[in-house]
């Protein structure tokens, strides 16, 4: 066989399980029909760190929310990405009645019953420092709460964390330790025999057919989680394994400008409902304002458009949670698809030999990613040793690189450390993004880097070129010359992201 295991998707969640994998020795390739890793549905979410008060006690998603968490904070320092315990606050809001009569109503009643569930829930769940706080201690935290607000259930556990580079993170960390990223490799169809699996790809350049070997597959393809494990159970009726659905569901954002963000430190959510977490307001690790998101159930898989109706749910409902948001700040809006499955857990299993399932991974995805990765690695591990067991094929600790050093920052050293940063490389002295202070060393190094960017927006992803106010109006000409020359290509191939987003044109 090509390898010992194929992962379908290169998301927060592929990667988190190809760097856990390379703690074993196995060979590992990862499959990604885009040109750059978390570029679905782990680009376009919310960054919060969930605690883990809300998952159901008992569920995949709770316990693996709560590890996750607790390993995100180890791995933000082992692996250099940048993470926040910002803390959080789920907000109850008092009704007309109430505010009329003096006294909560019936409404109100049901409202603070439902808060205290959720500090039930979290602390069964094993989250901590959990306390139910009044409406004015509230806004004495948080100014910037509605008068609305009657309490509030105070989660100091809670944090924020950039899915970018969190997810390059686990990628770059992979691949140094031995794992193969294949990207633009759209896997289309997947069979097996007594030897392994067989999974069909499609080059998303050239359109080019061919295959791939493995002794296992593990399905971390999101959205289309449901078709691999669909086709694969077809073909194994004997398993019993249920058919999979996955739906869909857009969420929109807005992101604001720096000097709008010191309006709340924490992460402020609306009491959840069954459509989700509801409308949050929250700091970015990056010093932005984000609001978001609404929840549509789609058809389209692909459909991550903007809409007006979305964006002004999204503006109305967060003012109800803090009423002097500046929208006349916003920068950009943007929208994520989330996978989710009809059984609302996490679908993480084996259901034919060797196929494993990270499935309908939806909130707290992100927060859960690293034990989903842990847990999965560990299974998959165990198939390819056989009686052998896992630990039977775990690498020496010597043997495995767990320390990964992310792009050095110019804008963050002392005057002292830059002047040597520059005089090294001239390149850290040149700024091409004047809204980040990005300069062309950053732009070269993530282009350099393992698993490297290979389009614009790889860079932005890395770096944050174009993430400013001006939205890459003026530092685009100056990124597609960098990109050009390092990757050896004509100005006109550089891509904004996947072949067929040229800018340039040559006549």
């Amino acid at each position: 066989m090509d390898y010992d295991v194929i992962i379908i998707g290169a998301g927060v969640i592929g990667c988190a399980i190809a760097r856990e994998l390379t703690k074993y020795n196995v060979k590992v390739c990862v499959l990604e029909k885009d040109e750059d890793v978390c570029s679905g549905t782990s680009k376009a979410n919310s960054g919060i760190v969930h605690a883990g008060y809300d998952a159901k006690t008992g569920t995949l998603k709770a316990r693996l929310n709560v590890r996750g968490a607790e390993m995100i904070r180890h791995l933000s320092k082992e692996l250099d990405f940048p993470f926040k315990e910002n803390g959080s606050m789920v907000v109850c809001f008092t009704d007309e009645e109430s505010k009329a009569n003096g006294e909560p109503g019936e409404e109100l009643l049901e409202r603070r019953k439902s808060l205290s569930d959720l500090l039930q829930r979290g602390e069964a769940n094993g989250v901590k420092g959990l306390r139910i706080i009044s409406g004015d201690e509230a806004r004495s935290i948080e100014p910037g709460l509605s008068s609305d607000v009657d309490s509030a259930l105070l989660v100091p556990t809670g944090g924020i964390v950039c899915p970018f580079l969190m997810t390059i993170a686990f990628a770059e960390n992979a691949a140094v330790n031995g794992a193969e990223f294949r990207l633009l490799s759209e896997a289309l169809d997947i069979s097996d025999d007594e030897n392994g699996y067989t999974v069909k790809v499609r080059s998303s350049k050239t359109g080019e057919v061919s295959s791939v070997t493995g002794k296992a597959v593990i399905n971390a393809a999101g959205v289309y989680a449901d078709v691999f494990h669909n086709i694969i159970t077809e073909r194994h009726p004997e398993s019993g394994a249920e058919r999979l659905h996955i739906t869909p569901r857009r969420g929109e954002y807005v992101l604001m400008d720096h000097d709008a963000a010191d309006i709340v430190s924490h992460t402020i959510f609306q009491l959840p409902t069954v459509k989700g977490k509801g409308v949050l307001v929250t700091p970015t690790v990056h010093g932005n304002l984000m609001v978001g998101p609404n929840a549509d159930a789609l058809d389209d898989k692909e459909d991550n458009m903007t809409t007006g109706r979305g964006m002004a749910e999204i503006k109305e409902k967060a003012l109800m949670s803090v009423p002097g948001l500046q929208y006349n700040k916003t920068i950009t809006t943007f929208a994520g698809i989330r996978a989710t499955e009809d059984g609302k857990d996490f679908v993480i299993g084996e259901p034919v030999p060797g196929f494993f399932d990270a499935a309908g991974i939806e909130s707290p995805g992100l927060s859960s990613a690293p034990a989903i990765g842990e847990m999965v690695a560990e299974m998959a591990a165990a198939y390819i040793a056989g009686d052998s067991g896992a630990e039977s094929i775990r690498k020496d600790d010597a043997d495995f690189i767990s320390v990964r050093k992310g792009t050095v920052k110019p804008a963050e050293l002392s005057a002292e450390e830059r002047n040597e940063l520059i005089r090294q490389m001239p390149e850290y002295g040149r700024i091409v993004c004047r809204c980040e202070n990005v300069t062309e060393g950053e732009i070269i190094d993530a282009i350099r880097r393992p698993v490297g960017a290979r389009s614009l927006d790889g860079i932005k992803r890395r770096v944050r070129q174009g993430m400013g106010r001006c939205q890459a109006g003026f530092c685009t000409p100056r990124a597609i010359e960098i990109l050009a020359r390092e990757l050896g290509i004509p100005e006109e191939e550089v891509c904004k992201n996947m072949p067929g987003s040229e800018l340039l044109i040559r006549e």
